[in-house]
């Protein structure tokens, strides 16, 4: 009767040992596997829909800097035809119109040039490259795409009585603003031999301007 009553003791501890043992061991296991999952607010960017037309015009102002002449205001329209993604075709036609010389600032005397050979024209067709394509940030949320391109080409320029074969050759910026307009910063370096002043003189005629394009 004895032996019967340690039995039922001993199985009595053993079962509450038994027990204890189970729950410290999920308590082990329940501390050693928590997960800490950090309160991360993503940001959501939209992306611009470039739109799929190929074709772009544009308008544009800037300043003409014609050697031996000042600096003046130019006006100009383009059109460009998107090849594919690296490569396009441009036209650009513009207009200003030169002032004194810098002979005739100095000396003061009679002009050298009439009135009407004073207006500036040109036009070029132009190959361009976006060298350098990206992304552009605003508040967080919103990205717009640019390219840095370089551009060269020829056409010829109207200017003192007569028409100069014209090399072209520049670099700009463009910031697609939405899927159809864009932004464009450019600077060109319109080049061409005349001989107006006695002798054959390679002119260099720095543009800056800015301007906005479409898509269609």
């Amino acid at each position: 009767m004895e032996n019967w009553h340690k039995r039922v003791l001993l199985t009595a501890v053993a079962a509450v040992g038994s027990l204890m043992t189970g729950v410290a061991t999920a308590q082990s296991t329940t501390v050693g596997e928590e997960i800490i999952s950090p309160d991360i607010d993503r940001r959501t960017i939209e992306k611009p829909a470039i739109d799929t037309e190929d074709f772009e015009v544009g308008l544009y102002v800037g300043i003409l800097s014609i050697e031996d002449f000042n600096s003046e205001i130019v006006y100009g329209v383009r059109g460009a035809w998107h090849i594919t993604e690296d490569f396009f075709f441009e036209v650009d036609y513009a207009v200003s119109e030169a002032d004194l010389t810098s002979y005739e600032e100095i000396t003061g005397g009679p002009p050298l040039f009439e009135d009407s050979e004073r207006d500036y024209s040109y036009y070029t067709l132009n190959l361009g490259w976006n060298a350098l394509p990206g992304e552009v940030f605003i508040l967080d949320d919103y990205t717009l795409k640019s390219d840095f391109f370089l551009i060269a080409g020829a056409g010829s320029t109207d200017f003192l009585g007569d028409n100069w074969f014209t090399v072209s050759v520049g670099a700009g910026y463009r910031l697609l603003l939405n899927d159809w307009i864009t932004w464009r910063v450019d600077v060109r370096d319109h080049i061409f031999d005349r001989d107006v002043f006695g002798q054959d003189t390679t002119t260099n005629n720095i543009e800056w301007s800015t301007g906005v394009t479409f898509f269609f």
